[in-house]
């Protein structure tokens, strides 16, 4: 990685080899490396057992949380984008631990992304691991790639939603939710 940030750095037109950069190629390789550290981790992984059997049944409670900062790079262009996550869920029969609930955003979103993909894959991964009545997730986010370049539209945001099981099924229910999360 070091030695292929080297030639980027020579392409671009600097030259590597002065002072200011010679230590960024072993930066940037790490730096990508953390950025990216979601390949690394399994949901089960961040779980780490935090799975708690609760008896809800069918009459269980909404669990919301909202607000968890999210920060990925667009598989585009290789940019960040950056925003919030909120994720909603009825539990059937077990609950997640509340900081799991990020840290499967978390897992996701330091991937290569799209913001479509990543909001998809926070709901599957909540619904795998505790099998709820239903899941519902919205992601919202500014993009680099949208704001430094191209179309440079500063202050742009981009929402996107999955909503599965109840959710999906029953307005009501997916109403609630989107106005849980709205409520400032």
């Amino acid at each position: 990685m070091k030695g292929a940030c080297e030639t980027i750095l020579n392409c671009i037109g600097e030259d590597s080899s002065r002072e200011g950069l010679l230590k960024t190629p072993k930066r940037w390789a790490e730096a990508l490396l953390f950025l990216t550290k979601g390949y690394a981790q399994t949901v089960s992984d961040v779980t780490n057992n935090a799975v708690f059997e609760e008896g809800m049944g069918e009459e269980g409670d909404m669990v919301v949380v909202r607000d968890i900062d999210i920060h990925s790079l667009c598989e585009h262009h290789m940019v960040p984008f950056t925003g919030k996550v909120h994720v909603g869920y009825i539990p059937k029969k077990k609950v997640l631990g509340i900081s799991k609930i990020a840290r499967i955003a978390e897992v996701f979103a330091r991937r290569l992304q799209v913001q479509e993909r990543l909001t998809r894959e926070i709901g599957s991964a909540i619904m795998e691991a505790i099998d709820p009545l239903g899941v519902a997730v919205v992601v919202e986010c500014s993009h680099m790639c949208m704001v430094m370049r191209g179309v440079q539209k500063v202050g742009s945001n981009t929402v996107t939603s999955s909503v599965l099981g109840c959710f999906k099924n029953d307005s009501k229910t997916r109403a609630e939710f989107f106005s849980i999360i709205n409520r400032r």
